[in-house]
């Protein structure tokens, strides 16, 4: 059976290529450890693939800023029907609609027991935690295609209750496998409660993602800073306050909107790309986000940060952030008693709440992130759209199941 599928081509290029169709074994190829080649997955799933999106995560590696081998298939963001199961699946069947939390996880160890699902110790020979179609994640092929594997099938999957309803809710539904539980955990590990005053910093998906979740957890006021001006619009108009961080710093707009130059709870959706602000704003400079971000949380307040940070940056401005290394201001940081929540969001904490919200017509994702679905053959032209700002979560639609329902 075919299976074409979106690959890292280098740097700036995506290709649309055929790969095998998959089977309940690991194989080599493109980013696939040594130690997980010919390791068997009686326990996964194959999914018909209904929806996986393109993530801010992805552009990094697209843009040659990680050290992901070509011909990579990308997309850890999936929803999919489940077309079989390997033998050791007991619960999850055919004909499910599912959604796969991008992290990969055993169920198994302490830390999935614990709940830690995003750094899984089973899953990853090179390190904690693993991804689906991502650099030095141990090789899983990536969901940007038309079929998938999916291991640990009955741990992993979510399967929503009502088929129909899923299909009727798919551009909601599909934000479950990361940006929504990602955006979430950003704003919850922050602290963010009724009454509270949040600052997001980046109005791409993940931060408008997080700026939903900061209402829904019942924030007074949810102020979202960007450059992008079509970004800001569409933080706005969800009901966001918005400030444009090529204006200035971010305190003197926050001090407009509120009266004080500072906020309770603030997640950094940005990462390890952050440039400058004010006159500064056209340069790259990593850790801007992260130090502004302790500079205008009050004291004893929490920072989220579901923004990426890597260990590898070809492309970095200087040779200590090429390894991960910033000029953080740890001392800010130690002097206001600032808590501090950094790494994958562990999908499986949230997803189920979240998929609750969405049936029941208390939040719709999809329309404020501009969720915006694209047929496969499209993925390069929605990478490069999506590069240069577009105020879009594109979503492909390998098999039209979401171009018919929408």
């Amino acid at each position: 059976m075919s299976n074409k599928a979106v690959s890292y081509a280098g740097p700036g290029k995506v290709e649309v290529i055929d790969i095998d169709y998959p089977t309940f074994e690991l194989k080599d190829g493109p980013g696939v450890n040594p130690a997980n080649v010919g390791r068997k997955v009686n326990h996964g799933a194959i999914l018909k693939v209904v929806s996986t999106n393109i993530c801010g995560s992805d552009q990094h590696m697209v843009r040659g800023r990680t050290t992901a081998p070509e011909g990579l298939v990308l997309g850890h963001e999936i929803t999919g029907e489940v077309v079989e199961t390997g033998s050791d699946v007991e619960f999850v069947k055919k004909g499910d609609i599912v959604s796969v939390p991008f992290n990969i996880a055993c169920g198994r160890c302490r830390n999935c027991k614990e709940g830690k699902t995003g750094i899984c110790l089973n899953v990853n020979p090179d390190r904690p935690g693993s991804a689906y179609g991502y650099v030095d994640m141990g090789g899983w092929v990536g969901g940007q295609a038309e079929y998938v594997l999916v291991p640990y099938a009955d741990w992993n999957l979510l399967v929503f209750p009502d088929r129909d309803q899923a299909l009727e809710k798919i551009l909601d539904l599909t934000m479950l496998s990361d940006i929504f539980p990602t955006g979430f955990h950003g704003a919850y590990t922050a602290g963010t409660k009724v009454g509270s005053t949040v600052y997001v910093a980046g109005a791409g998906p993940v931060g408008l993602a997080a700026a939903t979740s900061a209402q829904l957890l019942g924030a007074a006021v949810v102020i979202v800073g960007d450059l992008n001006e079509e970004r800001l619009a569409q933080a706005r108009a969800f009901g966001c306050e918005t400030v444009d961080v090529s204006k200035g710093d971010p305190k003197d707009q926050i001090e407009q909107i509120l009266g004080v130059p500072e906020v309770d709870c603030a997640v950094d959706a940005v990462g390890f790309e952050a440039r400058g602000h004010g006159a500064g704003a056209a340069k790259e400079a990593p850790a801007t986000v992260l130090n502004s971000l302790m500079e205008i949380t009050a004291a004893g307040g929490a920072l989220g940060i579901p923004g990426l940070y890597v260990t590898g940056d070809p492309g970095a401005v200087d040779d200590a952030a090429k390894h991960g290394t910033l000029s953080i201001s740890l001392g800010t940081g130690w002097a206001k008693s600032l808590s501090f929540t950094t790494g994958q969001c562990p999908v499986m904490r949230y997803h189920r709440g979240l998929m609750q919200a969405i049936l029941h017509d208390k939040v719709s994702i999809s329309k404020n992130v501009n969720a915006t679905p694209i047929p496969l053959d499209q993925a390069p032209q929605g990478y490069d759209e999506f590069d240069k700002g577009a105020a879009k979560k594109y979503v492909l639609d390998p098999h039209g199941m979401v171009g018919a329902r929408s």
